[in-house]
């Protein structure tokens, strides 16, 4: 019985907890509304401020200087030499000349007539 009464008192706060409350907002107050007065003396005047930096323009461009001189031209090289002439080849051999031919006999001419 001693947990039964903190039990019940532990649900009815839960119950009452989850229920929507309505939540009271205070009325509007009017908005207050201030009004000028009127305007002061007026204040001392400013120092004056300092004098900018002049800005230079350029002047008109110069003229083209001169074209330079042309230089010099180089020395010229020297010719070479001529190469050797080469060697002349040597005299080529006649070649061996046959020995002159036996004398043939001279004599009567025969022909021999085949027979038919």
């Amino acid at each position: 019985m001693k947990y039964s009464f903190l039990l019940a008192a532990l649900i009815a706060t839960l119950g009452l907890a989850a229920c929507e409350k309505t939540v009271v907002t205070p009325p509007v107050t009017a908005p207050v509304v201030v009004v000028p007065g009127p305007a002061g003396p007026a204040g001392a005047p400013g120092a004056t401020g300092s004098t900018g930096s002049t800005v230079a323009i350029p002047g008109p461009t110069g003229a083209t200087g001169a074209t330079g001189a042309t230089g010099d031209e180089g020395a010229k090289g020297s010719t070479g030499s001529t190469g050797a002439t080469g060697d002349s080849g040597a005299t080529g051999y006649d070649g061996a000349k046959g020995d002159t031919g036996a004398d043939g006999k001279k004599g009567d001419t025969v022909i021999v007539v085949p027979a038919k």
